[in-house]
């Protein structure tokens, strides 16, 4: 799409939900919200006026459609910056209080589901910087806003509210108490409701789970999560690699599933000294005008894109575990 074309798209999906707020409209005259209400009343047996009641006491988020649109210019992606954004003194140091002050509950999911202490500590650390920063927004309103008036992921946010919709009906919660990200993320570990619903654990093993105030159960859940996933206990993640040539591209080329062990990697101009010879893939981590970083992710580091689909993000949270390792 022409690139003028694409921003007054943008523009226009950012005005829509701006302009129903303005007006006090709302949700409760759109089409596709009532389509909505008909669809939970057949599949789930929702009452379709209460719910009715909510989209009206709901309006659109303007702020929420701003912090989801892409970066005007996609092709910047930093490596350098994004992992100094996350492994920075701050969050090592903060980490270190809290794997001190909650070790009791992460030694025992380290030892129930697999999983170093030190990811699970990273994974908080990186989505909520231990609990500090969970967002604001009201998790119905934030996901409404999405489902219907983003249209390039509405199928996404529309499957997520229909998830919050029956995790506040199993937790016995009215829908608009949630709060969490733009993007209704909730709680420590920052899961979507369909992952609150499918991998939330409690610590105890019985009883009500609260990923929000207990970080115990969010260090569960998040170790839970990795483990469904297929992380594997004492195996690698990740080394360091160089590369020459040009035939390593066709390495990038295959994705971050593991594929090739170091030594077959070795005939595509790839060399990573004392690597465990174990099915891996190549991993590219680009800083414009700067020289690219590579390593091999194996299968662990394939299941921290589990939790975030992107490289950068898994590698930032192996480099702060590992530093938080060092530090602890």
């Amino acid at each position: 799409m022409n690139p003028v074309r694409l921003v007054a798209l943008l523009l226009c999906l950012a005005a829509a939900p701006a302009s129903a707020a303005k007006h006090g409209t709302g949700f409760a005259g759109n089409p596709k919200v009532r389509a909505f209400i008909r669809e939970m009343h057949d599949k789930h047996g929702f009452d379709s006026r209460r719910l009715a009641q909510r989209f009206a006491l709901t309006k659109p988020l303007p702020a929420v459609i701003k912090a989801i649109l892409p970066p005007v210019d996609p092709g910047i992606r930093s490596w350098t910056a994004y992992r100094a954004r996350y492994v920075d003194a701050k969050r090592i140091a903060l980490g270190a209080v809290f794997w001190q002050e909650q070790h009791a509950a992460l030694a025992d999911a380290s030892e129930r589901f697999g999983v170093p202490e030190e990811i699970i500590v990273a994974i908080i650390g990186v989505e909520t910087l231990y609990g500090r920063v969970r967002g604001h927004f009201g998790t119905f309103a934030a996901l409404s806003t999405l489902a219907f008036g983003y249209p390039p992921r509405a199928a996404l946010f529309r499957q997520e509210l229909e998830e919050l919709l029956l995790l506040a009906r199993e937790t016995h919660r009215d829908p608009l108490w949630f709060k969490g990200s733009y993007a209704g993320a909730l709680g420590l570990p920052q899961f979507l409701p369909s992952s609150v619903r499918r991998y939330a654990v409690s610590a105890r093993r019985y009883g009500p789970i609260d990923l929000a105030a207990n970080p115990a159960d969010a260090i569960s859940s998040v170790a839970n999560f990795l483990a469904v996933h297929g992380w594997e206990k004492d195996a690698p993640v990740s080394a360091a690699a160089t590369v020459s040539g040009d035939k390593f591209a066709e390495l990038i080329d295959e994705g971050i599933a593991p594929q090739k062990t170091p030594g077959e990697m070795a005939s595509y101009g790839v060399a990573a000294v004392d690597a465990p010879e174990l099915p891996a893939a190549l991993v590219e981590l680009a800083t414009p005008q700067q020289a690219t970083e590579y390593r091999i992710g194996y299968r662990n580091f394939y299941v921290l894109t589990r939790y975030n689909r992107s490289s950068f993000y898994a590698m930032a949270v192996y480099d702060l575990a590992q530093a938080l390792r060092q530090t602890r």
